[in-house]
């Protein structure tokens, strides 16, 4: 198989720096090797499977960043969810929103399991991310409209805010639309933050919610798929996808640090036009 150490490097900048970008990291990991062409853009449609293997150790690397980011308060949530189990009380915060993440993480679970085959049939294929992606935009477009926050009002980062405005039945709604980034070129922090938005959370526990969910969907995906990477023709390329992942971890870590309070006081607009406009040339180059 043809991935060189060039392209994971070029592979794990773009998952690490696109992670937290609402415009898709797994769209822009096929559209931009197409675009650049040659043996790149044919080892992503040609080579499916491992590709995809490739995209998800990537992904594994991002999540491990965003638990060192977010460490205190994950173990925060475990510890408190353990003591809660132990005491009986299970109206304290830590386990209210842990149960949240876990019901907004079951219908991408169910729904990736279930049509698992079907997403990785049009892996690969740059004109339906292409056309994914622009979807994308147009989604970040339609929530800030419909939203119509006030993303100067309440400030907040704590668990305690997601437990006063997430409710059990606004985090299936928000699974379900996590879902829709089973597609490539749809952002998963991007549509989660924007189906919080369209269940009337602010932009800040909107995007603080989205940022932990992230890592649940993340680091189940890289369990049913990656010991596939030992017992596949992927295995050839272990030396490239560890570079990739470093690169991924590295970049992940760096943007996180800084995205994390900048995404609770800017809207989703930015992004929208960006993805509209790649989405766009990318669907006439590639069709």
């Amino acid at each position: 198989m043809d991935f060189t150490y060039g392209q994971a490097v070029i592979i794990g900048f773009i998952q690490g720096i696109t992670e937290l970008f609402p415009i898709s990291s797994l769209g822009h990991a096929i559209l931009i090797p197409a675009w650049i062409g040659g043996s790149f853009g044919e080892f992503i449609s040609e080579e499916n499977e491992a590709y995809l293997l490739i995209t998800i150790a990537m992904h594994l690397a991002s999540s491990v960043a965003l638990f060192l980011v977010f460490r205190k308060r994950w173990i925060r949530l475990i510890s408190g969810t353990v003591h809660a189990f132990a005491s009986k009380n299970f109206q304290a915060t830590s386990f209210r929103v842990l149960s949240y993440i876990v019901i907004a993480t079951i219908p991408v679970g169910v729904l990736g399991l279930a049509f698992g085959d079907y997403f990785q049939s049009i892996f690969g294929k740059p004109h339906y991310s292409a056309l994914f992606l622009t979807l994308n935009g147009l989604l970040l477009i339609t929530a800030e409209r419909l939203c119509r926050c006030d993303i100067t009002a309440e400030l907040q980062d704590s668990d305690a805010e997601i437990d006063r405005r997430v409710s059990a039945k606004t985090a299936v709604a928000i699974g379900f639309g996590q879902s829709l980034a089973l597609f490539a070129g749809i952002s998963r922090f991007g549509v989660t933050m924007s189906a919080g938005l369209l269940r009337k959370l602010n932009h800040s526990v909107a995007s603080d919610f989205a940022f932990l969910l992230s890592l649940p969907v993340i680091v189940g995906a890289s369990v049913i798929k990656l010991p596939e990477l030992f017992t596949t023709n992927a295995n050839e390329l272990l030396g490239q996808i560890l570079v990739g992942s470093v690169i991924s971890f590295i970049a992940t870590y760096i943007s996180v640090t800084f995205l994390v309070r900048w995404f609770k006081t800017k809207t989703l607009y930015p992004f929208a036009i960006y993805c509209l406009v790649f989405g766009i040339l990318s669907f006439v180059r590639f069709m």
